[in-house]
């Protein structure tokens, strides 16, 4: 609210009055005078901000106050002793009111809210109840004259009116001017004591037309007569009627200024067909040359298609297609359903755009020839904007079934046919939406995640006990299990105990042999100065480890062995227990046995996340957490690492799982295909990409037939269908090429199925989480038993994050050791240094010993 008074208007009937006053920019209507509907505010200007007075009328229910907020109504007026029913227990948002008190006395939890006030009168604590001019005070006062209500605005309070004694002229007895408060409130360092002016048209374009100067007598002239009138500077004694002899006038839709109170803005109707600017070709005064030969709309984007759909409606040329759409209702409904499909077929950003900018276009054009223009479609975005409560949202019943008919797996036809992943030549235009990876949406996750953080922060063990059950369907006494761990929550087979200890054997040696060299590595960096660099193990580290429907031992082991072999004193393990028997994973609890965990916390989720990130009652706080996981997991790891309250580091930020595969003509079609299936199991959200060289024809579709042969038998063949309907093969000529391709795009696993792979490694990689090199190094064997690591950056995150290793568990601590020698080797640089920086207490910390051992 920028124009500081606030009209109060007895009935939204009068509407004459609200036309007067509508260029103030809000108006407030008594509760008692409303009706609420759907489409109420509609019935105002769009640039009319609604304001409802509940302050004398006790009977409101909040029911009631919610209909008034999701119809569009900026803030309800209550009173004080009413707060804690209507805003706090229900939970509204408190900035969409404004409390009314009876006397100078605010409560801790209101100055806590960002409500607005309401007082009788002036009050002492004016400073700290604004809240550093964000907050809006306003004054009632029905014996208000004209210089108090100038003194009030100039104090920072909005005074509130009846508009039965506000006037809009520059003058009126027994009236106060609303001009004269606007006018008391602006500051000018200017020394001709003109306020700079800015002049934009109304919504939906909202343009800025130029910049123009004001005085308080063209102001006030403008508010009176609602037109465009500014001050001359020329003729400093006249003003200036903007349009008046040219015929470019305008109509005064609001006025207002801006937070410091120096720059005025006046939004204007133009005259049809006219500018602003003196150059008639221009439709602002910025050379947009928008009124040059016979185009007559002006603008960008919507708002542009917006006034010339408007003009073709009147003027299209006979038998012109646009004529035809306004014409022809089946022809436009036609289009709009084919368009609305092409958006929803549409692959990558490019792509997406243009569809979406089409089906727009006839949106556009079935709102035009329905009488409705842009600014009322914003409007109604607006008012649902304001909405507090939300539909569930779902669709219609017809929608719904037919989509759930469209998704049932015997619909699906996994023919050579309809398995197929695009070829792109590297050259050509669509290479950038092939590499480009689907949206991760971790901001949209994060406000359902954010509770679920705050939740077990505040209430500990009670909160997992609760989580559990709400999202795994688990009623737990206790939410760790401690170590020793029972052997009977262990009971797996000979084979597979095998399986897990020839892996942990294998990660074991590769991560040992990362470990220092030397247990401190000292440097003489100069004579006397000795310089070193020691590891220690971060003690108390949390891993995640996926569980609920997924049996997944391999990620306990790839988090584990590093963190054991690191020396890390307390591994803690948090995995959800399965929802048909209630138990942790068997496989997890061995492989926590094996690496010596001090507990298991059995949750999964945001929370597991939250509870080693702060701890809790029963779980050791870490100072890192490292693991995969779905999307709240990915949300709860980014904000308890960008949190100082959990002084908590994570292992990496994390995506949907992603190969990339480069083969040649000489590759084997069989293991290329088994390549890729491999990552596209893992969910419809990853990604795999072949990088074909020099391929002939035949051998590109050998390719593309063992991928749709053996995509066809998979169990999760749903899911691999969707992934590779934005998974491409990609066309280069030369090794060089394609490794170009491949850095560019840092893939989390890059296979190598190419002629005498090994000597590409390590010269032609730059980035890539894991590489695997040759025909016979399948991905599955880093996932499960080789011994590198399989936890690995995504998403492009290869750049400049490494996979998890041993030195993900290590912190490194240098230390010097100066000797007198030393100090004289380089005392006198660093003196030279902290004296130029001004850091007087550094050099005198060199100086006082140089000077006491003679060195100076």
């Amino acid at each position: 609210m920028s124009f500081p008074v606030l009209p109060l208007i007895s009935s939204p009937t009068e509407d004459a009055t609200i036309a007067e006053f509508s260029l103030v920019g809000q108006v407030l209507f008594p509760w008692t005078s409303v009706t609420v509907s759907k489409h109420w505010l509609q019935q105002f200007p769009p640039d009319l901000e609604v304001y409802v007075d509940a302050t004398t009328d006790s009977e409101i229910t909040v029911d009631q106050v919610v209909a008034l907020l999701n119809t569009g109504v900026k803030q309800v007026f209550i009173p004080a002793a009413r707060y804690h029913e209507i805003v706090a227990e229900s939970s509204l948002p408190t900035e969409r009111f404004a409390v009314q008190f009876d006397k100078d006395d605010v409560s801790q939890d209101l100055l806590k809210s960002k409500s607005s006030f309401i007082f009788k009168s002036k009050v002492a604590n004016f400073k700290s109840y604004n809240d550093d001019e964000n907050r809006q005070i306003y004054i009632r006062d029905d014996s208000l004259s004209q210089e108090s209500a100038n003194e009030l605005a100039q104090s920072g309070y909005t005074p509130v009116v009846s508009a039965t004694k506000l006037t809009t002229k520059k003058q009126e007895a027994g009236r106060i001017s609303v001009s004269s408060i606007f006018i008391s409130t602006l500051t000018t360092d200017r020394p001709d004591g003109l306020y700079t002016t800015l002049i934009t048209t109304p919504a939906p374009s909202y343009t800025a037309l130029g910049i123009v100067y004001s005085s308080k007598e063209s102001i006030a002239a403008a508010i009176e007569e609602k037109v465009g009138v500014y001050q001359s500077r020329k003729r400093t004694d006249e003003l200036w009627y903007k349009g008046k002899t040219s015929g470019a006038t305008q109509s005064l839709v609001s006025i207002s200024k801006d937070c410091d109170s120096d720059v005025v803005k006046f939004i204007v109707v133009p005259k049809e067909g006219y500018g602003f600017c003196h150059r008639q070709d221009n439709f602002t005064c910025f050379g947009d040359g928008q009124l040059a030969g016979t185009e007559t709309s002006f603008g960008k984007g919507l708002a542009k298609l917006d006034t010339t759909l408007a003009a073709r409606l009147q003027n299209a040329p006979e038998g012109s297609y646009t004529q035809r759409l306004f014409k022809d209702e089946k022809l436009l409904i036609a289009k709009l359903k084919e368009e609305l499909d092409e958006l929803i077929e549409a692959k990558g950003k490019e792509e997406v755009a243009w569809e979406c900018a089409d089906l727009l276009y006839f949106a556009m054009v079935w709102c035009i020839k329905n009488g409705v223009r842009l600014s009322d479609v914003e409007r109604n975005l607006d008012i649902k904007s304001l909405k507090v409560t939300r539909r569930k949202g779902d669709a219609k019943p017809a929608y719904v079934n037919n989509e759930q008919k469209q998704a049932q797996p015997e619909a699906l036809d996994f023919s050579l046919e309809t398995i197929k992943v695009d070829d792109i030549n590297a050259d050509s235009e669509d290479l950038n939406r092939a590499m480009t990876r689907p949206v991760q949406k971790t901001a949209d996750i994060m406000k359902l995640v954010l509770p679920i953080i705050e939740n077990v922060k505040k209430n500990g063990d009670k909160a997992l006990i609760e989580l559990t059950a709400k999202f795994d369907g688990v009623e737990l006494s206790n939410p760790v299990l401690n170590a020793p761990f029972p052997s009977e929550l262990m009971q797996i087979s000979q084979e597979m105990k095998d399986a897990i200890d020839l892996s942990i054997s294998n990660i074991e040696k590769f991560h040992a042999a990362q470990l220092p060299k030397e247990k401190v590595m000292t440097v003489e960096t100069a004579p006397g100065v000795f310089c070193s660099r020691f590891a220690k193990p971060i003690e108390n580290v949390g891993l995640y480890v996926p569980g609920g429907t997924a049996v997944l031992p391999s990620t306990a082991m790839m988090l584990g062995v590093p963190a054991k072999v690191a020396g890390c004193k307390n591994i803690i393990i948090a995995s959800p227990p399965a929802r048909a028997t209630g138990k942790l994973t068997p496989e997890v609890v061995y492989v926590a046995h094996k690496l010596g965990a001090k507990c298991i916390v059995m949750a999964g989720g945001a929370q597991a996340v939250t509870a080693m990130a702060y701890g809790t009652e029963s779980v050791l706080k870490c100072d890192k957490i490292l693991g995969p996981g779905n999307q709240f997991v990915t949300a709860a790891k980014m904000y308890v690492q960008n949190d100082t309250q959990a002084l908590c580091s994570i292992d990496m930020p994390a995506g949907p799982s992603e190969v990339l595969v480069i083969a040649d003509e000489y590759a084997d079609a069989d293991f290329v295909a088994s390549d890729l299936l491999s990552q596209a199991e893992h969910g419809i959200d990853s990604q795999v990409i072949l990088i074909g060289i020099d391929l002939s024809d035949s051998k590109l579709k050998e390719y593309q037939d063992a991928v749709a042969r053996q995509a066809s038998v998979l169990p999760r063949k749903e899911i691999v269908a969707k992934c590779l309907s934005h998974s491409y093969i990609l066309l280069v000529k030369t090794y060089e090429e394609a490794f170009e391709l491949s850095n560019k795009y840092a893939p989390e696993h890059l296979i190598l199925q190419i002629e005498n792979a090994k000597s590409y490694v390590p010269e032609y990689v730059d980035n890539a989480g894991s590489v695997f090199i040759g025909a016979l190094s399948p991905e599955s064997c880093g996932d499960y038993s080789s011994g590198t690591n399989h936890t690995l950056p995504t998403y492009g995150y290869a750049r400049q994050y490494s996979g998890v290793n041993t030195a993900t568990y290590q912190k490194f601590i240098t230390a010097q050791d100066v000797t007198k020698e030393g100090l004289e080797s380089i005392g006198k640089a660093v003196m030279t240094l902290a004296a130029v920086e001004g850091l007087e207490a550094h050099r005198r910390a060199v100086e006082v010993r140089m000077e006491k051992l003679g060195l100076i």
